[in-house]
């Protein structure tokens, strides 16, 4: 049981795993051994809420399919089983920063004491370049 929030929690059978061999780099090992980790989870067909669905097929992800399947391909790790803890912990991450409100921006106006701070910066800086410029005698 997969626990994305306290009241939203997946089943392992909606999480599709297969085993692949990681890419770069790794010696003689790497040829032979299988550690890395693609998850599969269909968002459409799973038993999350229609809420926590709509926002992760509106998100704008490359590991998000079109068919609101995510993808994650899990290969950091030296052994499966830490490449699998850590592709469970990106699929929990990723659902939870779909479902997270963001604060609403609120406009604000520039105090009256950086106003005047500003023009003063301006006007003294004028006076160096004004100060630059021919000499009039």
């Amino acid at each position: 049981m997969l626990v994305i929030s306290n009241t939203v929690q997946l089943p392992d059978s909606e999480i599709e795993w297969s085993a692949i061999r990681a890419q770069g780099a790794g010696g003689q090992n790497v040829n032979k051994v299988s550690s890395a980790i693609h998850l599969r989870f269909d968002t459409q067909a799973s038993s999350l809420p229609a809420l926590y669905k709509e926002r992760l097929l509106a998100w704008r992800d490359s590991r998000i399919t079109a068919d609101g399947v995510i993808v994650i391909k899990a290969q950091q790790y030296r052994t499966q089983e830490q490449n699998r803890a850590d592709a469970l912990l990106r699929l929990v991450e990723l659902i939870q920063a779909a479902t997270r409100v963001e604060k609403k921006r609120r406009p604000t106006k520039p105090t009256l004491g950086s106003q005047k701070r500003r023009l003063e910066a301006k006007s003294q800086r004028g006076s160096i370049k004004a100060g630059r410029g021919k000499v009039d005698y």
